[in-house]
């Protein structure tokens, strides 16, 4: 019995262990990539603690699984002393991984940001309009914008109203905006999540370096806006340079190679 016990435990082990050490995929933009390394920083951080804590628990049961008369223990400053600052020491450490994370220009996006980027880059820039219950994108080229309308198609078993095109290796600016009540965007594949709220324009910045292209990601509204909220779906394809210029001459645009952020 103990024998199986042990080969268990020690396949568990050697699962947890090829887990650790299998190299995660590409992250499709660099908000996704900022989010996920919070993530092993902090999973790195609480493995070890776990298995501290659960193997002083562990021991302790053990231990004292016979005690017929269990003594009340004893003050111990220096051990209490250890274990505060031992937790002040872990949440320094959790607040500055995630403050790290979170100031990433691709995961909390400011209007410095996006002017910051404008002037350094030449992002590719649309505006996302939200409504009861769908969207709208447009494509401001040059002197130009491309509006594109909803255009139903079918994505993982579920039908989707709209779909947001954009080109791979750039990065991309969405201005949010919404013509009646409060909504938000969210695409989890690329890590993008953002409000849209009316009388007020949110922005959203990423990068996209290793997006799989012709692979729509789902884009829904993560906001209760009403009674059709759950049909409330898009997509966001990513595909070649050429292929985004294409999209925009086939939608209206005369001069694709205009500068698309004016």
């Amino acid at each position: 019995m103990r024998g199986k016990r042990l080969v268990s435990l020690t396949v568990a082990g050697l699962g947890l262990l090829a887990l650790a050490v299998t190299p995660a995929a590409a992250a499709p933009s660099n908000s996704l990539d900022a989010i996920n390394n919070v993530s092993n920083v902090l999973l790195a951080a609480a493995l070890p603690i776990t298995i501290l804590v659960e193997a002083a628990l562990f021991y302790t049961v053990w231990k004292f699984r016979k005690s017929d008369e269990p003594k009340p223990t004893k003050e111990n400053r220096r051990l209490e002393i250890t274990w505060t600052v031992a937790t002040a020491v872990v949440l320094l450490f959790v607040g500055l991984a995630a403050y790290g994370g979170l100031a990433a220009p691709g995961v909390t996006t400011t209007g410095d940001t996006v002017n910051d980027t404008m002037a350094q880059e030449d992002p590719v820039v649309v505006d996302v309009i939200a409504y009861q219950w769908g969207w709208r994108f447009e494509y401001p080229v040059g002197n130009e914008t491309v509006t594109v309308n909803s255009t139903e198609q079918t994505l993982q078993n579920f039908t989707v109203n709209s779909q947001l095109v954009l080109p791979d290796d750039s990065t991309v600016v969405l201005r949010l905006h919404s013509e009646d009540v409060l909504h938000a965007v969210h695409v989890p594949a690329l890590g993008l999540k953002q409000d849209v709220m009316p009388s007020r324009v949110n922005v959203m910045q990423t990068t996209l370096d290793d997006a799989e292209r012709d692979q729509p990601y789902v884009l829904y509204c993560a906001e209760f806006c009403g009674a059709a909220h759950s049909q409330m779906l898009g997509s966001v394809k990513v595909v070649s340079d050429s292929e985004y210029k294409q999209f925009l001459a086939e939608n209206g645009a005369t001069n694709t190679t205009a500068n698309a952020s004016a």
